[in-house]
Formats: C-alpha cells, structure tokens, sequence
C-alpha cells in the first residue's frame, strides 16, 4: 500500500499527526486515544498497513461488531 494511502486512510477515521519521529510518524486517534507509528517508507507492506488501520479504528464499533455474531 502507498503511504499517501494509509496516511488517508486514517485521517478519515479521525486520526491526526502528533509527532515527527527519526523514521516514523505518530498518529493519533482522539477517540480511543490509540497512538500509532506510521514508517516513512513510499510502499508499506499490506500486513503492516492493515494493522495500523486496525488499531486506529474505533474499538467501539469493532467491540458492536463482535457483539452481532453471538446471535
């Protein structure tokens, strides 16, 4: 995945840059409060992009969807 990608991806779910690092960027959620490294690398492997989205998501509506498949 491109990292202008990602970077999209998790700014529409409300993320925002809290800091630069040596090789990385900070994103934050202000909802969950979850902070993640984003490397600067032009292409980041699918896994890594994947679980970045994942742990930035909220984790109110990933806990709703769980939730579903009890019934």
């Amino acid at each position: 995945m491109k990292r202008i990608d990602l970077i999209r991806a998790i700014e529409e779910l409300g993320c925002e840059l809290v800091r630069h690092g040596g090789k990385h960027d900070w994103y934050r959620n202000p909802t969950t409060g979850v902070s993640q490294p984003v490397p600067r690398h032009r292409e980041i492997k699918e896994p890594l992009a994947r679980r970045i989205i994942r742990m930035l998501g909220n984790s109110d509506s990933n806990e709703a969807e769980s939730g579903t498949d009890s019934d």
